[in-house]
């Protein structure tokens, strides 16, 4: 406590890694008492502490910081300590932190095992989010699919679509970054339990990474396996930065279609003004009646914050050394904020945007005779030289003979 004073959130502020670290607890005694190594009363009393933390239990007793040097070690012991002082009082015996709870463990192996259970648990928000998002965008595209609107490439003129190839385009590239992210963190199944110090399973008795994680699958209901190469998973952490990688993509397209919105919602006199915009809010202190596209910002805005938070995972998982990455802990922090944050965007996008979207701008049927159907069907059988020609020498019906 006195060397990380917290900033931002402590290890009891981040419940997903409490949970994490307790089913590690839970699933390494079991794993000790069939190996010979933990006695069965201390086994029992362990086991009703780590249930009481996993029912919510004891939260008050991790005030640690959740980022700090030391590669884990100040969450492993928190939690050590917490667990093995309940258990004495349940045992009614000494129960070390170290020579029981810890048993046959590292920080170098508990600690990115209870993370990657961490972060399965709180993936699946920001996918859901996601997937609604996408589903919105499929009624919208199903709402408005006959009504047509002005295409645009280089944000000049081209040829008509309908808004309901828009939104089901839009739909198409949510639901892609879903998956992409849902696939990325599968590999976090995977963990190094029982790899204890740099990966030698030293300390630990023969079998006991298999006997752990099959008691984490149990626990978890997970498809979780013990790392094939203890020595790779502590040591490169490139499926993190794959999972950051993805939640930057997923933040990105959201921001470009958020932006789109924008655009296609400004005015609306003076703008694009073919998209109406739910008035969630007032725009203006000032002006009357404005309306700003606020829900649109806040996504973009959010999106910036997710790709600043993946270049953070980025510089963490490059900094690993030798046989070990110790910057798990800032690795957890920007990754647990890109799923809060896109979780965030595509709830509040949706809700208070998405589904009250409404193609009955001022301009829509106007800017429409800009299109230029007619003259690309005319270079087609006449050549672009002399479509060309007949569109400068005054056509200006191009998307109203479709």
């Amino acid at each position: 406590m006195n060397n990380f004073p917290p900033r931002g959130r402590t290890f009891g502020d981040f419940p997903p890694l409490v949970r994490g670290y307790a089913q590690v607890k839970l699933a390494a005694a079991r794993a000790n008492q069939a190996l010979g190594v933990l006695d069965e009363q201390r086994c029992d009393a362990i086991t009703t502490a780590c249930q009481e933390i996993l029912d919510g239990e004891h939260a008050g007793h991790f005030p640690t910081a959740l980022v700090h040097g030391g590669g884990g070690t100040t969450a492993n012991m928190n939690v050590n300590e917490v667990i093995a002082a309940r258990a004495a009082e349940l045992a009614g015996t000494t129960v070390h932190p170290n020579d029981h709870v810890n048993a046959s463990q590292s920080t170098n192996d508990t600690y990115p095992t209870a993370m990657a259970l961490a972060l399965l648990n709180q993936v699946e928000a920001p996918v859901a989010a996601l997937n609604r998002l996408a589903d919105a965008l499929e009624s919208k595209a199903a709402e408005f699919d006959t009504t047509h609107r002005l295409g645009r490439t280089c944000l000049q003129d081209a040829v008509t679509l309908t808004a309901g190839d828009t939104h089901r385009a839009q739909a198409a590239a949510v639901h892609r970054t879903a998956g992409v992210l849902e696939a990325a963190t599968r590999a976090l199944t995977t963990v190094p339990v029982g790899a204890t110090a740099v990966g030698t399973g030293i300390g630990a008795p023969a079998h006991f990474a298999e006997r752990c994680a099959e008691e984490l699958a149990r626990l978890t209901g997970l498809p979780i396996s013990a790392s094939e190469n203890p020595y790779d998973s502590l040591a490169h952490f490139d499926p993190y930065a794959h999972i950051a990688s993805a939640g930057a993509r997923a933040a990105i397209t959201m921001a470009k279609i958020a932006a789109d919105v924008r655009l296609l919602s400004s005015g609306p006199r003076g703008g694009f003004g073919e998209l109406t915009i739910p008035a969630v809010q007032a725009g203006s202190s000032i002006m009357p009646a404005k309306v700003n596209p606020v829900i649109p910002e806040y996504v973009m805005q959010l999106s910036y914050r997710v790709r600043g938070s993946a270049h953070t995972v980025e510089c963490a998982v490059a900094a690993g050394e030798l046989e070990l990455n110790v910057m798990e802990p800032v690795i957890l922090d920007a990754l647990s904020n890109i799923f809060e944050d896109l979780a965030a965007a595509a709830t509040t996008f949706t809700e208070r945007c998405v589904l009250g979207l409404n193609w009955n701008g001022p301009h829509r049927e106007r800017n429409l005779a800009g299109a230029l159907d007619r003259w690309v069907e005319m270079s087609a059988t006449r050549g672009y030289e002399s479509a060309t020609a007949e569109l400068r020498a005054g056509g200006s019906d191009g998307g109203t003979a479709r």
